[in-house]
């Protein structure tokens, strides 16, 4: 799978002692993201914020933009619940392994690395960093879900067993419900993974008061 170098942000001249990997939503790119970092204000750390490469995604039939992996739609008969494309996910796992050991061979620490991510974007967030080999600073999950949740007990590497998870939604989301958000967050807390839950007055989108929040997350995490 071939992927357009990722944008980079970061204050000229800042010392750098963090990265955060941010990865936009379907049918968006790197640049979406683009005017919240800009308002998180935050010269020490830089922000990768990688494209998902294009592809015909099912539920939009067959519609080709950018996505980090396919979406079926269609329920698995045992489960009820949608047919997941794990060999994509799995792919874009691997992509944002290298984007850290990029950072890392830059001189930042997994430590001092976070992985972001809004919507589908976030489920890439969720799914790379609780099973990354090495303890990384945290994940931002905003507007999303854990994908495959089943597989989480066996595939969480216990580097991240602590690994802080700021979660946002919007109580008026109608694209991933506020309801499928509280079950990733249930199954967070029942691998017991620690969850900072955020719930805001919007759909699916982004809101000022989430960006403060996600900021002193941020500054406590990465100081």
């Amino acid at each position: 799978m071939n992927h357009q170098p990722p944008l980079e942000l970061s204050q000229p001249g800042a010392q750098i002692t963090a990265s955060v990997i941010l990865m936009h939503g379907l049918g968006a790119d790197g640049h979406d993201f683009s005017p919240i970092v800009s308002k998180l204000n935050l010269p020490h750390i830089r922000f990768i914020l990688p494209h998902a490469p294009e592809m015909p995604v099912t539920r939009n039939g067959g519609y080709i933009m950018p996505a980090w992996y396919d979406l079926y739609g269609q329920p698995n008969n045992q489960t009820g619940y949608p047919i997941e494309d794990e060999a994509g996910i799995q792919v874009s796992q691997h992509y944002i392994h290298s984007l850290i050991a990029h950072e890392v061979a830059r001189g930042i620490s997994t430590k001092r690395i976070m992985l972001a991510g809004f919507s589908q974007g976030g489920a890439i967030a969720l799914y790379t960093a609780l099973r990354y080999p090495q303890p990384l600073a945290g994940v931002l999950a905003l507007s999303t879900y854990l994908p495959l949740k089943s597989k989480l007990v066996d595939e969480a590497n216990v580097a991240n067993a602590n690994c802080p998870i700021f979660m946002a939604h919007g109580v008026a989301d109608d694209i991933i419900s506020l309801d499928m958000c509280k079950n990733s967050r249930s199954v967070l807390l029942d691998n017991h993974n620690p969850v900072d839950w955020h719930e805001y007055a919007m759909a699916h989108s982004v809101c000022l008061e989430e960006i403060d929040d996600m900021r002193a997350f941020l500054i406590a995490k990465l100081p």
